[in-house]
């Protein structure tokens, strides 16, 4: 089965086998028609092939390789032994994905899928950044909440939904892109336990760096703060060069166009009313 896909400015297609099944939220970014700038070729194997390269990064559930033409990949998940699947980019504009045949089952889980195609390494390239956060639209524009898991991102997303009317497009990731000199916050196909995922595009408003706290306090962040911050919720692959400058220079001009804040907060109305007033007046 071939199909065609856009997630941000990135239109790639997809060519894979009748047994797969992509996520529900994947299959938003479906864009039928048109040109593509990527493409995979999915398969089904009964064993990985042999890995090609120099080992250049490893953890328990990825290692990867660096070879003539781009990138492999071993991909797995924390906790359970072997690999489930090989990605090799086999050109500038294209990359095979081989998947172990017994455990196709557990691609219905949207980080599983979506781990296969190395799209932070596409969206840089287009000069994206992928966010931890939990995007939210209020007045036509877009307010981040970004912090570690477990802080409270959905917490203040729904109250923001509860008391002010938001919209939550995505409660676990956005894809950044300054567009026009304007920066804007687009839909991912990954949305954590929240379960909303939606594919839209909104300008951005302001990012607000949750902390807990026993009373609500919101502050603008310097930017070295907020440099700090916000790179601990980025997507980048520390072990290239080139992913760490390119995202230390997008990052950069982010924080110099838009508005970085801090919010000490409780789980309260008080929490919204506090942060509202700061961020518009």
């Amino acid at each position: 089965m071939r199909k065609r896909f856009q997630i941000g400015d990135l239109a790639f297609s997809l060519q894979y086998p009748e047994e797969v099944t992509p996520p529900d939220n994947f299959l938003k970014f479906e864009a039928p028609g048109g040109e593509t700038a990527f493409h995979y070729q999915m398969s089904l194997v009964d064993e990985l092939p042999e890995p090609e390269g120099a080992l250049i990064a490893q953890r328990p559930d990825i290692r990867v390789y660096r070879t003539a033409l781009g990138e492999e990949r071993l991909l797995g998940v924390r906790g359970q032994a072997d690999f489930y699947a090989c990605y090799r980019e086999t050109g500038r504009a294209q990359a095979d994905i081989f998947l172990v045949e017994g455990r196709i089952a557990s691609l219905h889980i949207d980080p599983v899928f979506t781990s296969l195609f190395a799209l932070e390494r596409r969206m840089l390239e287009r000069d994206s950044l992928i966010l931890h956060c939990a995007y939210v639209r209020y007045r036509d524009g877009a307010i981040l909440f970004s912090a570690p898991s477990e802080t409270g991102k959905t917490t203040q997303a729904n109250l923001w939904e509860q008391h002010r009317g938001s919209r939550t497009v995505n409660g676990d990731r956005a894809l950044l892109r300054r567009m026009d000199g304007v920066w804007t916050a687009e839909g991912w196909p990954v949305c954590g336990t929240s379960a909303v995922c939606h594919n839209e595009r909104t300008p951005i408003h302001a990012v607000v760096m949750l902390r807990q706290a026993r009373e609500n306090v919101v502050r603008r962040l310097r930017p070295s703060e907020a440099f700090l911050q916000l790179y601990a919720q980025i997507t980048v692959n520390g072990w290239s060069r080139d992913s760490v400058e390119k995202s230390t220079e997008l990052l950069s001009g982010l924080i110099t166009d838009i508005p970085v804040y801090e919010l000490g907060c409780t789980v309260s109305e008080e929490a919204v009313d506090c942060l509202e007033r700061a961020l518009y007046g």
